[in-house]
């Protein structure tokens, strides 16, 4: 079944991946072409407008979308056509305990909290570019636009429900750079309809996330649903046209490297079919590993090799290459 289901965000209600109603129903091989929020609510207008004193909640989703046909035990597979800004501006923040370099309550430290202040990146997005300029200088800088959602996930196992912020096995606030137009995040199925939810729009983001904020912008999405039935995928994963991502998602950050590295390594050995300590070599020498986030109650790492070293093996039967003729029929 092919089609497209519009849904346009009246206004930010979700900070949850479980315990919501679903807002509408996907078929799979549907697309959908919807809107999110950025990660202060729409709230932060100015440099002047500190999060602190104008934002009740963080981090909106968009969702939750249920998906026709979806079990636990399923994989969803999300092809991301376009994420392009809905507004011509993002902003960024730095908090007193928030972020890679200041104390926090699991860090403590002697030195005073960092201040909290906003910056304002004005987009261009007919040149593809936005502009960094300092808070306390005229020093500017044009960097390159690349929008990416940093939160996408589906309803955890149990009943549990999650806060936006929290990345984990279920998806969430991955805040991983690779999550941009042209790739396909594959996710688990916990509870019949998968409920995805998405949100936390960035026009830009270094990996890391090392401040703790990207450059957070209103987003236009567009995106085909598959599901692949009775596969399972214990973390997240994303596949682009010339690689393969594991993610893992753990405090300390060596828990979430370790993860990533396991289910990239067991999954390279199931499509494959090389012993394992062989395709944990291959790996080892071959493998790439960044950080997504190294601010939130969990960090996130990515773990990625390329298809070609693979022999372009076909992962989840073909669905990125599926999706992504799915996503062209628009055009």
């Amino acid at each position: 079944m092919t089609g497209v289901v519009d849904f346009e965000l009246d206004e930010p209600t979700l900070y949850t991946f479980g315990g919501a109603e679903a807002v509408a129903l996907i078929q799979p091989g549907q697309i959908l072409r919807t809107t999110t929020e950025d990660c202060f609510s729409g709230a932060v207008l100015t440099v002047d407008d500190l999060p602190s004193k104008v934002c009740q909640r963080f981090n909106p989703v968009t969702g939750p979308f249920h998906v026709a046909g979806a079990e636990p035990g399923d994989t969803l597979a999300l092809h991301f056509t376009a994420i392009t800004p809905a507004r011509d501006w993002g902003m960024s923040a730095t908090f007193p305990h928030f972020g890679a370099l200041t104390s926090t309550h699991t860090t403590p430290t002697l030195q005073p909290p960092l201040p909290e202040r906003v910056w304002k990146y004005d987009i261009d997005r007919q040149v593809g570019m936005l502009r960094y300029a300092a808070r306390r200088s005229d020093f500017t800088v044009d960097l390159p636009l690349d929008p990416m959602l940093g939160t996408v996930g589906v309803a955890p196992s149990g009943g549990e429900v999650r806060t936006s912020i929290v990345p984990d096995t279920h998806g969430g606030n991955l805040d991983t750079p690779e999550l941009r137009p042209g790739t396909t995040l594959y996710l688990g199925v916990n509870v019949p309809g998968a409920l995805f939810a998405l949100g936390d729009g960035h026009a830009r983001q270094g990996q890391g996330e090392v401040c703790g904020v990207a450059v957070e912008c209103a987003m236009r999405v567009t995106v085909a649903v598959d599901l692949i039935k009775d596969v399972p995928t214990p973390w997240p994963r994303i596949e682009t046209d010339h690689q393969l991502i594991s993610i893992g998602a753990a405090r300390p950050l060596e828990d979430a490297f370790r993860i990533s590295q396991h289910d990239l390594v067991t999954w390279v050995a199931d499509l494959t079919g090389l012993d394992l300590l062989d395709t944990y070599q291959l790996v080892s020498q071959a493998g790439r590993a960044a950080p997504g986030n190294v601010c939130d109650p969990n960090y996130t790492m990515h773990a990625a090799i390329d298809t070609a070293i693979l022999r372009h093996a076909t992962a989840y039967g073909g669905a990125h290459r599926r999706l992504r003729g799915v996503a062209s029929s628009l055009w």
